[in-house]
C-alpha cells in the first residue's frame, strides 16, 4: 500500500509541474452581459442539439453574463459526453448570438478494468466494460459488464434520458448477477463461518424531469436471493430463497454546477422502497435521504457539506439489506479496517477545497493511432480539508456521541475529467491515528 501512495504522489506532483506552465481555458469571451438573440450549437456531430439546449437556464431573451455563461457551461459539461465546453457570444447584423462551442468525447468504450470493491485493496475485482455512451445522439447508454475476482458478476443496463423529449419522460432498466460475500458480522456469527449468495436483480424505472432542477421516478424490481442453507434474519422469507418484489419513488433537486466536482449548488435525494408486499411473508421498507450544499467563498475558495441518512424497517430485514458503514460509505480517520452495521445510517461530511492548478487543457493530439477525442482532457489540482463523522445502529438502540466514528485530515485531488478522479489523502481518527487513503472519485 506504501508503494502506490508512493507512486500516485510522485504522480501527482508531476502533473503539478506539468501544469504550472498550462493557460486556462477560454470558456467566455468577454466580460461583459449581452441579451441573447440567438443560440447555435457547433462541434456536435452525434449529438442532438435539444440534448444540450435542455440543459440551459437562458434562453433568447434572457440577459448573460460571465458567471451565468460558466454554470451554463458547467451543466452542459455535466452530461459527461463532452471533452470541452465553451459559451462565445458574438454581434453580427446587431444580433447577439451566443455559440455553444463543444468537442464530443469517445462514446465506445470497449475496457478492461480492475476495480476495488467497497473501496477495499483486499478485494480486487478484474473484467471487461463495454459501453455505448450517447446511442443515437440522444445521452442515452448502454453497458455490459462481466467482472471477476472478488464477488464475480455479470449486468446489463439501458438508460434513456429522453424517452420523451416534450414530456421530459426517462427510463432505465437494469439486469444484475452476483455471487456476493456476506458483509454482516452478525450473520456470520449465526452461520459460523462467512459464506456468499447468489443474487440476481432486475429494475424498471420512469422518471419525469419538471424544469431543470426536479426529477420525480417510479421503480419496480424483482431480487432473487439463494443462499445456501436457511436462517432467519440471514433470509427474509421462511425459505433459504427469498423472492422479492420491489416497488418505489425518488425525488431528486439538483442545482449543481459541474455535478463531476461541483463548487455551487444543491443537491437533495429522497427514496423510498416497499420489499416484498407481503409475498413469500417479506414485508419491510428502505428509505434514503441526503443534502448537500456547495458554495464559493472569496472566489476560488469552495466549502461544501452533506448529511446522508439510510433507514430500514417494518417486518423482518434481511442482514444483506442492513445499512453499513465502512464498505462503499466510509468515514475517513477510520477508512482502514472499522465496520458498523444496523438498521440505521447517518453520515455528516463538511469539506474546504482550494485549486492549486485551476481548470487547464491537455490536448496530447501527437499520440499516433488513437482518435482525437480520446486524448483531450480538462484537468485540475484541488487541496482540500475534510472532516467526516458517521455511524450505524439498530432500531430502538440510543444514539450518543461516543457511538459515532469521527475523522478529520487533508489531501489533493486530480481531476481528469470526463474520465476520472483521483484523491490522496491523509486523515486522523479522534485518537489521532493516522491512515492514508488512496480513493476514485470525489467524495461527495
Amino acid at each position: 500500500m506504501n508503494n502506490k501512495i508512493k507512486l500516485l504522489t510522485l504522480l501527482i506532483f508531476s502533473i503539478i509541474s506539468v501544469l504550472k506552465a498550462q493557460s486556462d481555458t477560454l470558456f467566455y469571451t468577454g466580460s461583459y452581459s449581452i441579451v441573447v438573440d440567438s443560440i447555435e450549437i457547433k462541434g456536435n456531430e452525434t449529438t442532438k442539439d435539444f440534448i444540450i439546449l435542455r440543459e440551459l437556464t437562458i434562453g433568447k431573451g434572457d440577459t448573460l453574463n460571465k458567471k451565468l455563461a460558466n454554470y451554463n457551461r458547467e451543466r452542459i459539461y455535466s452530461l459527461n459526453i463532452f471533452n470541452d465546453v465553451k459559451l462565445k457570444p458574438y454581434l453580427y447584423k446587431n444580433i447577439n448570438t451566443l455559440r455553444i462551442e463543444i468537442e464530443e468525447s469517445w462514446y465506445i468504450y470497449p475496457i478492461p478494468f480492475i476495480t476495488l470493491k467497497d473501496k477495499d485493496w483486499d478485494k480486487l475485482s478484474y473484467g471487461i466494460a463495454v459501453t455505448l455512451k450517447n446511442f443515437r445522439g440522444r445521452n442515452e447508454d448502454l453497458k455490459g459488464v462481466l467482472a471477476l475476482g472478488y464477488d464475480p458478476s455479470f449486468s446489463f443496463s439501458y438508460f434513456n434520458p429522453n424517452l420523451s423529449y416534450n414530456q421530459n419522460l426517462r427510463l432505465e432498466t437494469s439486469f444484475r448477477y452476483t455471487d456476493f460475500t456476506n458483509k454482516s458480522k452478525t450473520a456470520e456469527t449465526i452461520y459460523g463461518s462467512n459464506f456468499e449468495q447468489k443474487i440476481f436483480s432486475s429494475r424498471l424505472s420512469f422518471g419525469k424531469r419538471f424544469g431543470n432542477f426536479h426529477l420525480l421516478t417510479l421503480t419496480t424490481g424483482y431480487d432473487y436471493i439463494e443462499t445456501p442453507f436457511y436462517a432467519r434474519g440471514i433470509n427474509a422469507s421462511n425459505d433459504r430463497i427469498d423472492r422479492t418484489v420491489i416497488v418505489g419513488a425518488s425525488y431528486v433537486y439538483d442545482t449543481r454546477d459541474l455535478a463531476q466536482y461541483p463548487k455551487n449548488g444543491i443537491f437533495t435525494f429522497v427514496n423510498l422502497e416497499f420489499k416484498g408486499l407481503g409475498s413469500n411473508n417479506i414485508n419491510y421498507r428502505v428509505a434514503n435521504l441526503e443534502f448537500r450544499e456547495y458554495r464559493s467563498f472569496f472566489e476560488k475558495l469552495t466549502a461544501k457539506w452533506r448529511l446522508a441518512f439510510r433507514h430500514t424497517g417494518g417486518g423482518l430485514v434481511p442482514y444483506y439489506d442492513y445499512s453499513y458503514l465502512g464498505y462503499s460509505e466510509r468515514v475517513r480517520g477510520h477508512f482502514h479496517g472499522d465496520k458498523r452495521e444496523g438498521n440505521d445510517r447517518f453520515i455528516g461530511s463538511v469539506e474546504l477545497n482550494y485549486p492549486i492548478i485551476e481548470e487547464t487543457r491537455i490536448n496530447l493530439y501527437f499520440i499516433p493511432l488513437l482518435p482525437r477525442s480520446l486524448l483531450s482532457y480538462r484537468v485540475a489540482v484541488i487541496a482540500q480539508l475534510f472532516g467526516d463523522t458517521g455511524t450505524a445502529h439498530d432500531s430502538g438502540e440510543s444514539i450518543s456521541i461516543n457511538k459515532f466514528d469521527t475523522g478529520y485530515g487533508g489531501g489533493i485531488s486530480v481531476l481528469l475529467l470526463p474520465y476520472a478522479i483521483f484523491r490522496l489523502e491523509l486523515a486522523f481518527n479522534e485518537q489521532g491515528k493516522t491512515e492514508w487513503i488512496l480513493d476514485v472519485g470525489a467524495s461527495f
